[in-house]
């Protein structure tokens, strides 16, 4: 088990598997030291655990957990391309999409909850950059999309 992967079980988390490609993508592709997942809905079991926009049918403290399973759904697509979590050198950026009600301002703090999950999980390997921005409507009508970009160290 890695490093990261014991930490996971630390915090009581388990890397799910990758999930499938709902259209004609990968859920993440290498180019040289970088590794970019595409964006990762919070399923679980292969299926969405809530629907609806955030500020409306769904709060944001429920978008921030779904937030978190997302992080753990792009750690697991890196891991399916890079072979090894402990590889992560550091995460650069989170792009993060937030389905939102019309008056809903609060998409920095429902990322909030993929931000955290890295950095409790990979320490100041988690730190990065980010965006959050509100959409009208993601795939499948899921609240939170997110994407993250990692650098991994030399093999």
């Amino acid at each position: 088990m890695s490093a990261v992967e014991a930490r996971l079980a630390e915090l009581g988390l388990t890397l799910p598997a990758v999930v499938p490609p709902l259209a004609a993508y990968q859920p993440a592709v290498r180019s040289g030291v970088y590794v970019y997942t595409a964006g990762q809905l919070p399923m679980v079991d292969g299926k969405l655990p809530l629907t609806g926009k955030v500020g409306a049918e769904v709060t944001p403290e429920e978008a921030k957990e779904l937030a978190r399973t997302c992080a753990l759904n792009a750690l697991a697509a890196v891991k399916s391309v890079a072979g090894d979590l402990d590889r992560i050198a550091r995460v650069v950026k989170v792009v993060g999409f937030v389905a939102s009600a019309a008056d809903f301002t609060g998409q920095p703090a429902v990322l909030n909850g993929a931000s955290e999950l890295l950095g409790e999980v990979l320490g100041d390997k988690g730190v990065h950059a980010r965006s959050a921005v509100g959409v009208a409507v993601l795939p499948l009508d899921a609240p939170v999309e997110v994407e993250i970009q990692v650098e991994l160290t030399e093999a």
